[in-house]
């Protein structure tokens, strides 16, 4: 495909600042190392011949529609925070960072709603509305994550059991077509029946079909209470089978996540602290938001009641706010403390809730097999499993050669228990190569025709998620 695509040449570069403006264009070879990679943890860089910055819509309209007619390969990228390499430009050509084009539009606190620009964070969009006494509730990992990233990704997070997941967020969008067209999708209205739904085929494509240049999104009001329930199993097994009779409750939890010792102990040394109950097996964590102190110990009273039917050695609700953040921060560097502590890779694959434990048990007699250790933690509440195997016991070279027939051997074992390959990290190009797995022909050459109705020149984000 590569040699289909028009070059970047000197005169291309000129077209683009008469476009953009010379602030908005960027060859320096510095810049394009910078945005050569995302966070995967073995990156594979690829330098795109040109940063492309516009500011506005209308500016990502005119580069998109002398991408399109000179079939220039335009990669879209937000933060780069990502783990699959969905923002790598493979092809080349232009690296479309929306960075500049980071403004909160309005907040509406009559229709509990946001519009926001693709380049503006988590952290920023939580800390604008909630001094309005609004709230949105992704929460992700990283919270240097842009919005528009997390849309195109389709983000999870640890906040999905209640919440749910970024699309449910999405109410509309504006955004450029690969020719330059803009559309747009939704609204500040919370149902549609009016032909296809765009916004949500948009919501987690990576970049493939369109340009995200605007979101509306949903907003809630915040509780005055959030708690975390730490509770300590001799097994995996007996905490995901209290699970199912947590969720059944009348009240949903904001979170539920599960863990291993394996994951405690590597966390504690990354962060030099020593966690609760830490020589035990496995964890739950159930965190819990409400109006009152005394609902939220009702509840408590009533999960860890459940948990103990189930085998739980304890449950323990951190006596002060250090505490319960040290507890909640612990969970969230999990990622980072695993990257520091040997050579690893990441599978985010979902299952249903039921199977968390016996997935994860075959996962761990494949990595015996292999001789290649795995570590296991993620979220309880919707099944999406993360897994780290990791490089302890051989050479990096022999590592990486084993992965490829490891994952393939894991991606198998999660979609026969009728699981996804990807809860929340997308495909990007780390992935595509075990669609297969999944994905019967029929399906995917709908979804490439899907992405040739969009892009028939194959210029935006092209091999991401499946190859044209």
């Amino acid at each position: 495909m590569k040699g289909k695509y028009g070059q970047v040449r000197p005169e291309t570069i000129d077209d683009l600042i008469a476009i953009l403006g010379k602030d908005g264009i960027s060859t320096k070879k510095s810049d394009l190392e910078n945005y050569a990679s995302d966070e995967m943890p073995f990156p594979k860089p690829h330098l795109a011949q040109v940063i492309a910055k516009p500011d506005d819509t209308a500016a990502v309209s005119r580069l998109l529609a002398y991408a399109s007619k000179h079939r220039i390969p335009v990669t879209p990228r937000g933060a780069g925070t990502g783990l699959s390499g969905g923002c790598v430009p493979i092809y080349g050509g232009i690296l479309l960072s929306l960075e500049r084009m980071n403004r909160i539009i309005q907040t509406n606190r009559e229709n509990f709603t946001a519009t926001v620009e693709p380049a503006v964070t988590l952290e920023t969009l939580h800390s604008a509305v909630e001094e309005q006494g609004l709230y949105y509730p992704i929460h992700l990992g990283e919270m240097t994550a842009t919005i528009g990233g997390s849309v195109a990704t389709n983000a999870g997070g640890t906040n999905a059991v209640k919440y749910g997941v970024t699309r449910h967020q999405a109410l509309g969008l504006e955004v450029v077509l690969p020719n330059g067209n803009i559309i747009t999708t939704g609204g500040e209205f919370v149902k549609c029946s009016t032909g296809y739904d765009l916004t949500q085929l948009i919501a987690g494509s990576e970049g493939t079909l369109a340009v995200i240049t605007r979101i509306i999104l949903r907003l809630s009001t915040k509780a005055t209470q959030k708690e975390v329930l730490f509770i300590p199993f001799t097994n995996l097994q007996d905490a995901i089978d209290a699970v199912p009779e947590i969720l059944r409750l009348k009240i949903i939890p904001y979170g539920l996540e599960f863990m291993e010792r394996s994951i405690i102990e590597i966390v504690e040394k990354y962060l030099d602290e020593e966690l609760p109950y830490h020589h035990h097996e496995a964890f739950l964590m159930v965190i819990m938001e409400g109006e009152s102190t005394d609902a939220i110990t009702e509840y408590f009273a009533t999960v860890e009641s459940i948990c103990k039917q189930h085998g739980a050695v304890e449950a323990m609700v951190p006596g002060s706010e250090r505490a319960k953040r040290k507890l909640l921060y612990a969970r969230e560097q999990s990622y980072h403390a695993i990257k520091r502590f040997a050579p690893m890779e990441i599978l985010d694959i979902v299952v249903p809730r039921s199977q968390i434990a016996v997935f994860v048990k075959q996962v761990k007699e494949i990595g015996q097999e292999h001789g290649i250790p795995i570590i296991a933690y993620g979220h309880a509440g919707d099944g999406n499993v993360h897994l780290h195997p990791v490089c302890v016991n051989m050479g990096t070279v022999e590592w990486l050669n084993k992965l490829p027939q490891l994952m393939r051997l894991i991606y198998q074992v999660g979609i026969a228990m009728g699981g996804s390959i990807s809860g929340e990290h997308g495909i990007g190009m780390d992935k595509k190569n075990y669609l297969d797995i999944e994905i019967s022909p029929a399906k995917l050459n709908l979804m490439k025709q899907i992405k040739k109705a969009f892009d028939p020149n194959n210029i935006l984000n092209p091999g991401k998620i499946f190859d044209l």
